[in-house]
């Protein structure tokens, strides 16, 4: 089994803001996968499924961000899983808006809830950094990444959401590479 959990702030007035692109994601792979309507559990909302042969667990925290790796945690010991099966969608400021970039481990650049889920079960899970850009001077960074995406944005913002949860087979299977590769394709 696989936990994916995308990262935002639960809520509707959180919904369209940038930093909750990672719930985004994980809802268009619930969505186009077939996955059963979510469940209350870990301290968030979880669903479970297959993509491919792979058991997928999406689990979208109800912590706040800035708590989300205690639900993460809580998930991966349940299942008694590892870092290396948990894999994490978020917002990247340093990465163009809508391109997506995969990594295993690193640091989390100030991001709270990369920071909580590193402190709650290390650093060596998957990432799938998904770019929303950078404000241009850090005193903007909190007002941009608690706005929402502008009216102009919303087209590539469902095409890449599309894009991944079209893609996600090759997530599931282990080929980051090919992943990215297909979702830049599609994105063109």
């Amino acid at each position: 089994m696989q936990l994916w959990t995308g990262l935002g702030n639960p809520g509707p007035q959180y919904a369209m803001h940038r930093h909750n692109i990672g719930f985004m994601g994980i809802d268009a792979i619930a969505e186009v996968h077939g996955f059963p309507p979510p469940k209350r559990a870990f301290q968030g909302w979880v669903q479970e499924g297959r993509i491919g042969t792979q058991k997928i667990l999406l689990l979208k925290p109800g912590t706040y961000m800035n708590e989300s790796g205690r639900s993460v945690g809580e998930a991966m010991r349940f299942y008694k899983l590892t870092p290396a099966d948990v894999t994490v969608f978020h917002d990247e400021l340093d990465l163009a808006p809508f391109k997506l970039k995969v990594k295993v481990g690193g640091g989390h650049a100030g991001h709270n809830g990369l920071r909580s889920t590193d402190a709650h079960i290390g650093p060596d899970f998957r990432r799938i950094r998904l770019g929303i850009g950078h404000p241009g001077h850090k005193d903007r960074v909190t007002p941009y990444v608690l706005g929402n995406f502008a009216k102009a944005e919303i087209d590539d913002l469902t095409d890449l959401l599309g894009a991944i949860a079209a893609e996600a087979p090759w997530l599931a299977a282990g080929d980051d590479v090919r992943f990215m590769n297909e979702v830049a394709r599609r994105m063109g």
